[in-house]
Formats: C-alpha cells, sequence, structure tokens
C-alpha cells in the first residue's frame, strides 16, 4: 500500500507544478498592464514603473515564475510592501494584504458548507439510489426515479431564493444563513448553515441517487452475485458484500470531484445565501481584476481536486485490492 501511495503522491506533486505554471503564464497573458493593475487606474509614469519593479515584471518571465514558485516555500520580498511569509501567494492588489491570509481566512466557511452538504447528498443519495434499485419497477422505484429528475433539474439561485422567502423571512422556521466558527459555537455554525446545506444538497442528492441506481441495477445482474445467491446467501449479505463494493467505485470517483469542486469555491450557493467563502472571493477577484487572489483561488480549487483524487485512489485500493497490486 506505502509504495501505491507514494505514487500517487508524486504524481499530485507533478500536477499540481504543472497546473502553477499554466496558471501563472496565464497571469501574463490578461489584455492590459499588470503593473498598471496594481498601481490603479490613475498612476503617475513615474509610480507605475516602480510598481513594475516592485513586482519584479521588469525581469525575464522564467526568472518571475521561479521566483513566485519559491516563494511559496521560503517567503518573498516585496519593495514597499514588506515581507511575504512563506506561503505567499502575492499581494492582493485590491488590499495589499497578503493573499494567502484572506484564502485563510475565507477557508473555513467553504470547508464547512462542502463537508456538510457532502455528508447529506452522499447518505441519502446513495441510500435512496440503493433501496430504488433493490424495488426496481416498483412504486417506490418510479417516486425515487421522478424525484431525482425534477431534483437534478432545479437551479439553486432559484429553490435558494423561495426557501430564504419561505423558510427564514417568512416563516422564521430556519436562521438566517450566517457563519460562526465551528469552535466558538458548535450549534449556532450547524444552524447557520443549515439551510445552506439542505439546498446545495438537493441537485447532489438526486445525482447520487440516479447514480447509484443505475449501478447497483447493473452489479446485481452480475455472474458473482447470481452465484452468491445461489449459494444460498441471504439479500443483505449479497448487497452489502458484493454488489456494493462494485457500486462504491464510480460513486466514489465522482463523490472526490465534487468535493474538490465545491471546495474550489460553490460560488451560486455562497452568492445566494450571502455566504463570504472562496466562490464569492473568486467573483470579486474578476471583477476588480485581481489577479494575485484570481491565480490563488485557481490554485486552491486545482489543489482541492488533485487532494480529493489522492484520497479516491487510495479508498480505491482498499475497496478493491487489484487496483494497488497492479
Amino acid at each position: 500500500m506505502l509504495p501505491f501511495i507514494i505514487r500517487r503522491l508524486l504524481g499530485a506533486a507533478v500536477t499540481l507544478l504543472i497546473i502553477a505554471a499554466v496558471t501563472f503564464f496565464l497571469f501574463f497573458m490578461v489584455p492590459g498592464d499588470v503593473a498598471r493593475l496594481s498601481c490603479g487606474k490613475v498612476c503617475p509614469p513615474e509610480l507605475l514603473e516602480q510598481a513594475r519593479h516592485n513586482l519584479g515584471l521588469d525581469k525575464p518571465v522564467v526568472v518571475q515564475f521561479v521566483t513566485w514558485l519559491a516563494g511559496i516555500f521560503v517567503g518573498r520580498d516585496y519593495e514597499g510592501l514588506g515581507h511575504c511569509p512563506a506561503p505567499c501567494l502575492g499581494y492582493s492588489f485590491v488590499n495589499r494584504a497578503p493573499v494567502f491570509e484572506t484564502i485563510l481566512d475565507r477557508l473555513p466557511l467553504t470547508v464547512s458548507l462542502t463537508i456538510g452538504a457532502a455528508v447529506i447528498f452522499f447518505t441519502f443519495g446513495v441510500a435512496t439510489g440503493i433501496i430504488a434499485a433493490l424495488r426496481q419497477g416498483k412504486p417506490l422505484d418510479k417516486i425515487a426515479s421522478v424525484s431525482s429528475l425534477i431534483g437534478a433539474s432545479v437551479q439553486i439561485y432559484f429553490i435558494g431564493t423561495l426557501a430564504l422567502y419561505f423558510l427564514v423571512y417568512q416563516n422564521q422556521i430556519f436562521a438566517r444563513p450566517k457563519y460562526v466558527p465551528l469552535t466558538e459555537d458548535p450549534i449556532a455554525w450547524m444552524t447557520g448553515l443549515l439551510l445552506p446545506w439542505l439546498v446545495l444538497s438537493i441537485i447532489f442528492t438526486a445525482n447520487y441517487t440516479r447514480m447509484t441506481r443505475s449501478t447497483m441495477v447493473e452489479q446485481l445482474g452480475e455472474d458473482y452475485v447470481r452465484t452468491a445467491r445461489a449459494k444460498g446467501m441471504s439479500g443483505r449479505s449479497v448487497v452489502l458484500r458484493f454488489a456494493m463494493r462494485g457500486t462504491l467505485t464510480p460513486i466514489i470517483t465522482i463523490l472526490g470531484v465534487d468535493l474538490g469542486t465545491l471546495i474550489g469555491g460553490a460560488i451560486i450557493t455562497e452568492t445566494t445565501f450571502g455566504l463570504q467563502g472562496l466562490g464569492q472571493l473568486s467573483i470579486r477577484a474578476v471583477t476588480n481584476s485581481d489577479l494575485p487572489m484570481l491565480m490563488a483561488t485557481v490554485l486552491v480549487a486545482a489543489g482541492a481536486i488533485v487532494i480529493f483524487n489522492i484520497i479516491v485512489d487510495i479508498l480505491y485500493a482498499v475497496i478493491d485490492p487489484r487496483v494497488r497490486l497492479g
């Protein structure tokens, strides 16, 4: 197992390095002068040149990339802005604060939103899909199929707005969405994010229900499952010991991608409920042309996807020994 994990970690490191290089060089393809974006709209020529020098833009692009990459591990000194401690992702063009500190400030909310919603949609989606597969063709299966189709068709900004109006402002069934750190008040943390969790889970639950049902139906028709039944094993044992393993493999793959994507920023959900997470941060970075912040959010999103894919690979090896032996 250890060599398998080491190979995956090395592959992830190479992937992140490539993503960092592509992201950095795209930085220089943005229309306009990067130094002017940093200096502001009204910037005298002498200040513009000073900004270009402070950012290191007067050096070759390759040298700038190496300097920027080294700053992630050892920090970097910016003239006029001071020392940026490691991991340094630069200074924001908007608030002149270290980008990494801003990311750390917004990350707990996005992680809380992602993990809470994932627990709900994975649990209910997989459970409903299994029940629908075991009741194939019966009323419960049809209800689950229709419900998942409807759930996958709705949009978060639509159902989120309705939920806010009817469940928060009109009837006060749920608390107004807000983020309270888990370490400060666990109850307020849960109640403040409960409605966003439920709304975000609707679409994902529908997708996981359909995927689990179709995969489980396929697994129940496999020869090894029929053989287990022919040997007299109970239906529960057949499902849990045999069919579930084949069913979980593609489900875990999609879960890893979904978690990484949501960590990168659940933009629509955060905007609908007024939550200040990485999604909102990335939108403001785009609208304000805050390129260092935009680069950082892209790297965080890419890093989250890579990390969760490593976790998925490890879970593959646990579920199916043929993966790690291969």
